[in-house]
């Protein structure tokens, strides 16, 4: 289990200067290390927030040709916010303050840039 909580805090530190301060090779891999771990982990809740990093991954790479969308990149991280505080609710006492930190990061930047635009 402490992989996972330095794992969320590691996530948490890296989105504390705000998601466009995150070098996007930064933020695939650390959206890759979560896919992974939720993808394996057997859980369908777990697996659904893996499916909306996937739509994350999509969103920040096609920035090379398209350049990034603002808004959808916030609606995927609102999602993945949402997501993240329904998994905090029923989470072991050791990483429930984690993850709703991080849960409130994600909507908190999510709704920022869905606002731009």
């Amino acid at each position: 289990m402490a992989e996972l909580s330095d794992l969320l805090d590691a996530t948490t530190h890296s989105l504390s200067n705000g998601v466009t301060g995150l070098p996007i090779s930064a933020a695939m891999d650390t959206t890759e290390t979560w896919q992974q771990h939720f993808l394996q982990s057997g859980d369908p809740m777990l697996q659904n927030i893996a499916r909306e990093i996937g739509n994350l991954q999509s969103l920040l790479s096609s920035e090379e040709t398209a350049g990034l969308d603002g808004p959808s990149i916030g609606r995927s991280l609102s999602m993945l916010g949402s997501q993240t505080a329904e998994v905090a609710r029923t989470a072991n006492e050791d990483v429930r303050s984690r993850l709703t930190a991080l849960s409130d990061t994600l909507l908190r930047m999510g709704g920022q840039l869905e606002q731009e635009a």
